[in-house]
C-alpha cells in the first residue's frame, strides 16, 4: 500500500526551516515518504546532499561532518533506524555527537506494506529506549517551531534528536 499525498508538500517549508536552524550537513537513505525532501535537498548545490547506501554509513558521514563544524541532519526510514542502532548508541550517543535523525513513518497505523507494520509499531519504544528525544511533525503546524524543538534538544543535550515524519507530510 502507499501513502497518498494529503495536500501540497511541506518539503519547501521543511528545508527553509532545516537552513533556518541552522542544519548544513545533509545525507541520509531515501524513503519514498521523504521524496519531496530528498528531491529539494538534492537540486539543492548549497544542501550538497549526499545519498548513502546504509543507514550507518550515513551516521558515519554526519558524525566526521560535526567534527568538521558541520550541523548534520541524517534521513532515513524507520527500518533504516534498525540498521543504526549501535551507530546511534556506540558512537553518536556516547561520544556526544548531535546528529538530526529525520525518520519517515512506514507502517503508521498499521497502514502500509506488510514488511513495514511492526517497525511502525515499535519505533517509538526503539527511541524512548535509547534516550533519543523525538517528537512527530504535525503538518498542519508551522516546520520552523518543530525545528526549532530539534534544534534546542541538540544544543542541550549534545547527542542525536528525531523528527518523526508521516505520511503525506513530506513527499
Amino acid at each position: 500500500m502507499s501513502h497518498e499525498s494529503k495536500g501540497p508538500s511541506k518539503a519547501p517549508e521543511f528545508v527553509a526551516a532545516l537552513k533556518g536552524a541552522g542544519f548544513d550537513f545533509f545525507c541520509g537513505v531515501p524513503c519514498s515518504l521523504l521524496k519531496g525532501l530528498v528531491s529539494l535537498l538534492d537540486k539543492d548545490e548549497a544542501a550538497r546532499y549526499i545519498s548513502a547506501t546504509r543507514e550507518d554509513s550515513a551516521l558515519g558521514m554526519a558524525a566526521g561532518a560535526f567534527f568538521g563544524g558541520k550541523h548534520p541532519m541524517v534521513l532515513m526510514q524507520n527500518s533504516g533506524l534498525g540498521v543504526s542502532v549501535n551507530a546511534l548508541a556506540s558512537l553518536h550517543t556516547m561520544y556526544e555527537i548531535p546528529v538530526l535523525l529525520v525518520i519517515s513513518w512506514r507502517g503508521e497505523g498499521g497502514n502500509d506494506a506488510a514488511e513495514h507494520i511492526l517497525m511502525g509499531e515499535i519505533m517509538h519504544p526503539i527511541l524512548d529506549l535509547m534516550h533519543i528525544p523525538h517528537r512527530v511533525v504535525v503538518k498542519d503546524e508551522p516546520m520552523g517551531p518543530q525545528l526549532a524543538w530539534a534544534r534546542e534538544q541538540l544544543d542541550a543535550t549534545k547527542k542525536p534528536v528525531a523528527l518523526i515524519i508521516p505520511g503525506g507530510v513530506l513527499e
